[in-house]
């Protein structure tokens, strides 16, 4: 596989009241169970933190913000920077489904553009996403500008937005791209965890 990942583990988990990475689900942290499934394809991620402290007995390579509190972009900017490969999928560490098969389609995808960003019924989803190590001058254009948003990033490169639920891939996608943000997300998290 030549691409990497990048998985972001800032974000203030405010709605949540802990830390989303952290939370125990099926007896393992989430952080360790969305690394054991994307490493089953991709070579094992670049962990933005600015709290490596939290993550010292996961022993991956950590690196923090060039442009601390400035979102998830700020955490583009900062694992792109880091990773070795041209291709890279950002993976958010609130995704406790996220998907091996799942990424490595969305990098088989990327050829001629600049980023593949899934889509499913209309939604956009960034943070589960493929960009290429060459955009990095127009993240940081963006984060000197602050203009924040993924979506400010994504107008000024060459996107293949892919509607995910017209592809071929047979899964629960819902389940793939379920994020946890709030202590009910967590409990349906830990119910479909109990199902596997």
């Amino acid at each position: 596989m030549n691409a990497g990942v990048i998985l972001l583990a800032g974000g203030q988990s405010s709605r949540m009241g802990m830390n989303k990475a952290l939370l125990p689900i099926n007896g393992q942290q989430n952080i360790v169970r969305i690394i054991e499934e994307l490493t089953r394809v991709f070579p094992p991620p670049i962990l933005v933190t600015n709290q490596p402290e939290d993550y010292e007995t996961i022993g991956l390579k950590m690196i923090g913000d060039k442009y601390p509190g400035k979102g998830p972009l700020a955490g583009l900017h900062a694992g792109l920077m880091a990773s070795p490969y041209e291709d890279n999928l950002l993976v958010a560490c609130d995704m406790p489904f996220a998907s091996s098969r799942l990424g490595e389609f969305l990098w088989s995808q990327l050829e001629g553009y600049d980023a593949v960003v899934p889509v499913l019924n209309g939604k956009h989803h960034p943070l589960f996403a493929v960009y290429r190590k060459s955009t990095l001058p127009v993240v940081e254009e963006c984060l000197e500008q602050e203009r924040l948003r993924m979506f400010d990033f994504l107008k000024q490169i060459q996107v293949n937005e892919i509607h995910v639920e017209d592809s071929s891939l047979e899964m629960d996608l819902e389940k793939a791209f379920f994020n946890m943000n709030r202590p009910s997300d967590f409990e349906q998290a830990k119910e479909w965890a109990g199902k596997e």
